[in-house]
């Protein structure tokens, strides 16, 4: 079987933690593993031996350091498709299946995963899993879809022929989308609904044919961008999709473009605690409560509260008389929000980036192929950071138009370059880098290099950057 999961999307609802820069499919619930590694694990134990990752470009080398370090469950392959721009799930889906089609697995089950979604029963999944490949191998479309538990109106959902039986297909009705209260109730009682959980298999084959009938200009555009191709940073894991292709393709999600249309489409009722982690409640969920129903996750100190969830990053946090409330502080934002509204705080990352605040998309830690940086004060003309750069890796010959940069090695040890003349500066030593002065730091050693910067200059954007050469294959801001 090969696995493809869709790792996209920014995970809004679930700001501060998931951002534009490091969004949902990298955050962790509680101390354990992100949900991206979660979903590559579960994929590997379900019978995966390959696995295609489908992401941002901006995400590739997270993404291969969070597969990498997979103490257990990870794939015996993985191949990274990189989108240049996002395009939904159909133009992604496609894209996958013309790669595996390329490579020879036209008629092997493709079991389809969003990388942030949880399930509790793995090895029930595992069976679903097994009893979906033996369809896809007849030829069948398969969905997996999930009893409800409770007239939940933010799923959509799937009407089937009668209600499903034990591990039997049954026929796909109709698609329906979220409904309101009262519908969702009379769905829940009628027994022949299920959640829509968004997980598919089908072999390439098959799923290629349906593109071609009811979607061709998603597989057209598709093909181009896999046949225009590149490898990213001379990479043969991460495969690079032609921009100027891809961005031909309709942005339709794999619902809409076949799954509506397409005949003889089942479904397979999973019962086997799946939730989408789509809001701060459902990650609520996810944790052990106490007698009051509060769910706690860090330093927390809870006094009189009542159906609360308070999560700190790395600092104490105390509430107090607090009822039906949720509460994420990390470095460098606070949310507070009532539990019921949780879907809501998409609202909020909207206003801020409407605002232009780079809250909505960055931490105060930012996490690079090179290393990371933590912005440890800013204000009118400077910023000062903490950098950590890799042994052996290296940022980008680069230059600034706004700003000079003054550089103090902590420990480790620096090669720099400035206009061309290099220089090794150890620990407690310094240099500076002049307005419009090319440079390259790197890390030559075998331990992390961490490095104070000072900025200064009229503007210190994170924008106010041109590259002329970068081994990660990075270009312009």
């Amino acid at each position: 079987m090969l696995a493809v999961i869709l790792s996209g999307g920014s995970g809004t609802r679930l700001w501060p933690v998931s951002r534009e820069a490091l969004p949902k499919p990298f955050m962790r619930i509680g101390d354990g593993p992100s949900l991206l590694q979660r979903t590559v694990a579960r994929a590997t134990r379900a019978g995966a031996q390959r696995c295609v990752i489908v992401t941002n470009k901006e995400y590739s080398f997270r993404t291969s350091e969070e597969v990498e370090s997979m103490r257990a469950g990870a794939p015996e392959s993985l191949q990274l498709l990189l989108e240049p721009i996002g395009r939904n799930t159909a133009p992604a889906i496609g894209a996958a299946a013309l790669w595996a089609d390329a490579n020879g697995l036209r008629d092997e089950p493709m079991l389809v995963l969003p990388a942030d979604h949880l399930i509790q029963d793995e090895a029930r999944f595992a069976q679903a899993a097994a009893r979906a490949g033996e369809l896809a191998r007849a030829g069948r479309i398969v969905l997996f879809g999930i009893r409800p538990t409770m007239p939940e109106t933010g799923f959509g959902y799937i009407e089937c022929d009668a209600p499903p039986a034990g591990d039997e297909a049954a026929a796909v009705r109709r698609f329906v989308e979220k409904p309101d209260a009262a519908t969702a109730a009379g769905y829940l009682a009628a027994g022949n609904y299920l959640w829509n959980s968004g997980m598919f298999c089908f072999t390439p084959a098959t799923i290629l044919a349906a593109l071609g009938t009811h979607a061709p200009d998603v597989l057209a555009a598709a093909a181009k961008a896999v046949n225009q191709a590149t490898h990213e940073a001379k990479s043969a894991q991460r495969l690079e999709l032609d921009k100027a292709s891809f961005a031909q393709s309709p942005d339709i999600s794999i619902d809409y473009a076949v799954m509506e249309k397409a005949d003889g489409v089942v479904v397979l009722a999973g019962d086997f605690g799946w939730s989408d982690i789509g809001s701060w409640k459902a990650v609520a969920q996810e944790f052990d409560a106490d007698a009051q129903g509060n769910t706690v996750s860090g330093d927390v100190l809870l006094a009189d509260c009542r159906n609360t969830h308070v999560q700190s990053e790395d600092r104490l946090v105390a509430a107090v008389g607090l009822n039906d409330v949720v509460v994420v502080d990390t470095a460098d934002a606070l949310l507070v929000c009532d539990r019921n509204a949780t879907q809501r705080v998409k609202e909020v990352v909207a206003e801020l980036k409407r605002r232009g605040h780079e809250a909505h998309k960055l931490h105060r830690t930012v996490a690079r192929p090179w290393g990371t940086y933590t912005t440890l004060q800013e204000g009118p003309r400077f910023k000062i950071k903490r950098i950590e750069v890799k042994p052996g890796a290296a940022l980008s010959l680069q230059m600034h138009h706004h700003r000079s940069e003054h550089w103090v090695v902590v420990s480790g040890t620096a090669k720099v370059a400035i206009d061309g003349k290099d220089a090794l500066i150890a620990p407690n030593e310094s240099t500076y880098v002049p307005v419009g002065a090319k440079h390259r730091l790197e890390n030559p050693g075998k331990v992390p290099l961490v490095m104070i910067e000072v900025q200064c200059g009229d503007y210190v954007g994170e924008d106010d950057i041109v590259r002329f050469d970068d081994k990660y294959g990075r270009t312009g801001g």
